[in-house]
């Protein structure tokens, strides 16, 4: 079996970096309660490591896939979310749609080869200034045995969270991510509500899928391949690689670049590119 994260020919496999560089750790925390016990955290003098930097949000519910996968992206070691306790959001249902979205991401972490453990959601009030203390000295730990991500130095990575980040950004996927909340709680307009292992397994579908074409596009970026090109680097059957290829070339993302045999090879098709 190919090993999936085998780099295509024209992407290099960078040197590591040091081992000792201090893990880089981003947090966003709500107004109203993270980082409210953040600041408790510190007029209380409870001490936790100093690798983290926080951003305040509004709402956790404001911190979008789109974000947090760019800075993984951009080789973030690890990234934090903290929001008020469930049924206790000062938008009332915010937190709950910030867990759906993380659930997203986490998939898409899977799907791009980055460890799920280094994405992590802690609810804590305004009153916890200790938990918040222990949850970053606990996350810090657990992203030091991690060790540093990968993306920054396998080009091959950065090609798969580049995927992932993209992937995010599909209407498919925000679509589904954006109602799911209210699909199993208030149901459809004919207020039905789904079942979860169903939705779990359309959303568990709808990942994969466009996780694999938006890998495809930045391949195929990177120099032409063909279909069976495709299927080795990325470890997919040729059948769907085919099958992701044909919808993308139906939305002018993917063109023919020319035939090395009786071969087609794909490249992927720049904005603005007229041909």
């Amino acid at each position: 079996m190919t090993d999936k994260h085998q780099p295509p020919h024209g992407v290099k496999v960078q040197a590591d970096v040091s081992k000792e560089r201090k893990p880089k750790i981003v947090g966003f925390l709500c107004n109203w309660c993270s980082y409210a016990g953040a600041d408790l955290c510190g007029v209380s003098r409870f001490q936790y490591p100093a690798n983290i930097r926080l951003v305040r949000v509004m709402c956790s519910a404001r911190v979008s896939p789109h974000l947090v996968l760019d800075l993984f992206e951009a080789g973030a070691d690890g990234v934090l979310i903290g929001g008020c306790h469930l049924n206790d959001c000062h938008y009332m249902t915010g937190n709950f749609h910030t867990e759906k979205r993380v659930g997203l991401m986490k998939r898409l972490l899977r799907e791009a080869g980055i460890e799920e453990a280094r994405l992590r959601l802690e609810w804590i009030s305004a009153s916890e200034g200790e938990k918040f203390s222990k949850v970053v000295t606990e996350f810090t730990e657990e992203i030091r045995r991690l060790g540093t991500s990968r993306v920054l130095t396998d080009d091959m990575m950065k090609v798969r969270a580049a995927s992932a980040d993209n992937a995010s950004e599909t209407f498919r996927l925000k679509a589904l991510i954006g109602k799911e909340f209210n699909l199993l709680n208030k149901g459809n307009a004919y207020g039905d509500k789904l079942d979860p292992e169903k939705l779990g397994r359309i959303i568990d579908t709808a990942v994969v899928d466009e996780f694999e074409r938006a890998l495809i596009l930045e391949l195929a970026g990177i120099r032409p391949m063909s279909v069976k090109q495709l299927g080795m680097v990325m470890d997919v059957p040729t059948d769907r690689i085919l099958k992701h290829i044909v919808l993308l070339r139906q939305n002018s993302k993917i063109a023919m670049e020319h035939s090395e045999g009786f071969t087609p090879v794909y490249r992927t098709v720049a904005t603005g590119d007229e041909r």
